[in-house]
């Protein structure tokens, strides 16, 4: 592998760390703001990725993605939200779960705004860290768009388990519940044999759908 592309690898591993301890913040931060005293108390409003960081999720899954993939996406300890603080337990559970994305999405909008920026004053003959600058920024921009899809899955525990019910009945809502607990195991077979079975990659056709029109629009090129 040549050491260009191990910079750009680095690189896509080292933007996933900011938009996951962002996302996951978000989340805290939104619960508290509705009454929920659960992640301040545990210190997880805090920007330090330390206090974020899951050994597998944060590191091992994002940088074996990026090894095996090019692009990788993670996930951090997932911030205490207890939903008996809320008054109203679905609506709460709803506003904290769209918070993470949400950051995404606007993280990946200033990615894309400072891209853009930099692109066009771009002087002629521009030296490699030029370049590599705005990589970070394109790859910035991406990765959160990834991040913020990705966890709009409906299948716990992604956030939008948590969006999803304010929309269901009580009777879909028991239902929902019932299968809540295959979440994870639902969620490997999706990323891993849904694509030997179906012939195609349903996340990758996802993506195609979502993440790469946005990453177009925000990024002018892509």
């Amino acid at each position: 592998m040549e050491s260009s592309e191990l910079i750009v690898r680095a690189i896509t591993f080292a933007v996933v760390i900011p938009a996951i301890v962002f996302h996951e913040v978000s989340h805290g931060y939104v619960a508290y703001l509705l009454g929920d005293p659960t992640a301040k108390d545990r210190g997880r409003l805090s920007l330090n990725p330390i206090r974020h960081i899951d050994p597998f999720g944060t590191i091992l899954l994002p940088l074996l993605m990026v090894a095996m993939f090019g692009f990788g996406f993670g996930y951090a300890k997932p911030v205490p939200v207890n939903p008996g603080f809320f008054k109203d337990r679905r609506k709460g559970m709803f506003l904290t779960g769209i918070a993470g994305p949400t950051t995404n999405l606007a993280l990946a909008a200033l990615g894309g705004v400072v891209f853009r920026i930099l692109y066009a004053l771009a002087p002629g003959g521009i030296g490699v860290w030029y370049v590599y600058i705005l990589i970070t920024l394109q790859m910035f921009t991406l990765m959160n768009l990834v991040l913020m899809f990705f966890n709009l899955i409906p299948i716990p525990p992604l956030d939008g388990s948590r969006i999803l019910p304010l929309f269901l009945s009580d009777r879909a809502m028991v239902r929902y519940a019932q299968v809540e607990r295959y979440g994870f195991i639902i969620l490997f077979a999706v990323l891993f044999l849904a694509p030997r079975l179906l012939g195609f990659d349903p996340i990758d056709w996802y993506f195609s759908v979502t993440v790469d029109p946005l990453a177009s629009l925000f990024l002018g090129t892509f």
